[in-house]
């Protein structure tokens, strides 16, 4: 870690590995803010300098003005470089904002870019979308095959971008595997770590570059605010950070503030989630009226294995496909009582969605996604009334 991120002894300590004591207390400094157990928001757009030769030159640690910068950003970025493991964190006002900042850092005219089939909709998009109007070319692979993803590299090869478990058909890569890879060719890796979180995944001790995370999910916790963050090396992420100041994408203070809430229960929260989440996915996966179910707890996934090597925990976002044609499938879904139909998840409360995409048989093997297909969130309520709220609408299916 370079001096300029260097923070007071308590920081360093606790730095070196507990995790519940960095969501805890990193970066608070009761003396610092007169004794305060919540460090303050600093609602502050600008700040002022002593005099002309400070503010053209200001020390590591000052801070100047909000689109660069800010004090309770700051926290927050260190908590999450620190659990991590990376020496800088850089906060964005979402997570497509840490994602394609991380991606825009990397990349450049002229360059190709390899990423997993399933990646995350939107950042699928921006790839599809925009990387032509930059003069960028993608190949997409499945992640699975470690000769597959050497044959799609490319002598102009940027970037390889990972999403570790994927979105909806939750498929998993080896992280060392891919790392060592992308660096015997000097190639930088990104991954979209927001399903694990930085408890359960920690892909730079795994050789990745840059980590990003949408933060509205497990680390915000509380489906109240709409964030993102990317970590890595001071030099990535000075590069990261740059593309935010310029993009104007910059995290806001009060949503840094209920972020470093949000990591306070962070440990707590998700033994909760993996403890239900297992029960749940054990449940759907013995019910005569489920054809199959996706979570990478279960040993039936297809990369136990891996996650067995990189993950300490499981999260409670798994998919499955109950039988019947999609309007049983939605009416089963229509029918739920406490799981509510909603887009996101991460939060205290329980949600699903049915995917409207209908895939070719080519794009179900290649993505690992079925017409029909359901994602669950489960939720911090009774696990037991969340699987008897399954199982009675699962059972109306004829």
């Amino acid at each position: 870690m370079s001096d300029k991120y260097q923070y007071n002894k308590k920081d360093q300590e606790l730095a070196l590995g507990n995790d519940e004591l960095i969501c805890a207390h990193l970066g608070d400094e009761y003396e610092k803010f007169l004794g305060a157990v919540i460090p303050p928001l600093f609602q502050n757009s600008l700040h002022v300098h002593p005099t002309v030769e400070a503010m053209w030159d200001p020390e590591p640690g000052t801070f100047r003005y909000a689109r660069v910068s800010n004090p309770t950003v700051d926290i927050f970025e260190r908590k999450v470089a620190a659990l991590e493991r990376t020496e800088r964190a850089v906060a964005f006002g979402s997570g497509m904002g840490a994602i394609t900042g991380c991606i825009l850092a990397a990349v450049s005219c002229g360059g190709h870019f390899v990423g997993v089939e399933g990646m995350y909709g939107p950042t699928r998009t921006f790839v599809t979308d925009f990387f032509p109007k930059i003069g960028v070319e993608a190949t997409y692979i499945t992640g699975s095959c470690l000769e597959e993803l050497k044959a799609a590299l490319k002598p102009n090869t940027q970037c390889i971008y990972l999403e570790s478990p994927t979105s909806v058909a939750l498929r998993m890569q080896d992280l060392a595997a891919i790392a060592a890879i992308a660096k015997e060719r000097g190639i930088p890796t990104i991954i979209d770590n927001s399903w694990a979180s930085p408890i359960y995944q920690k892909p730079h001790l795994l050789g990745i570059d840059m980590v990003a995370h949408t933060v509205s999910k497990y680390i915000g916790g509380h489906s109240d605010i709409v964030a993102g963050i990317a970590c890595g090396s001071d030099e990535w992420m000075t590069k990261v950070a740059k593309v935010r100041e310029i993009y104007g994408s910059m995290l806001g203070p009060f949503e840094a503030w209920l972020a470093i809430r949000g990591l306070r229960t962070l440990p707590v929260r998700l033994k909760a989630s993996m403890a239900a989440g297992l029960k749940v996915a054990r449940f759907l996966e013995q019910h005569p009226q489920v054809e199959r179910v996706i979570y990478p707890g279960l040993e039936s996934h297809p990369d136990f294995a891996i996650g067995q090597k990189q993950l300490s925990g499981y999260g409670s976002l798994m998919s499955f496909l109950p039988k019947g044609d999609i309007e049983q499938i939605k009416a089963f879904a229509n029918r739920l009582t406490w799981f509510k139909l909603g887009v996101s998840w991460g939060g205290f409360e329980s949600l699903i969605t049915v995917s409207r995409h209908n895939p070719t048989p080519e794009e179900q093997e290649r993505r690992g996604v079925y017409p029909g297909l359901v994602r669950i969130y489960v939720g911090l309520e009774d696990v037991e009334v969340l699987i008897e709220d399954l199982d009675s609408s699962l059972k109306q299916i004829v």
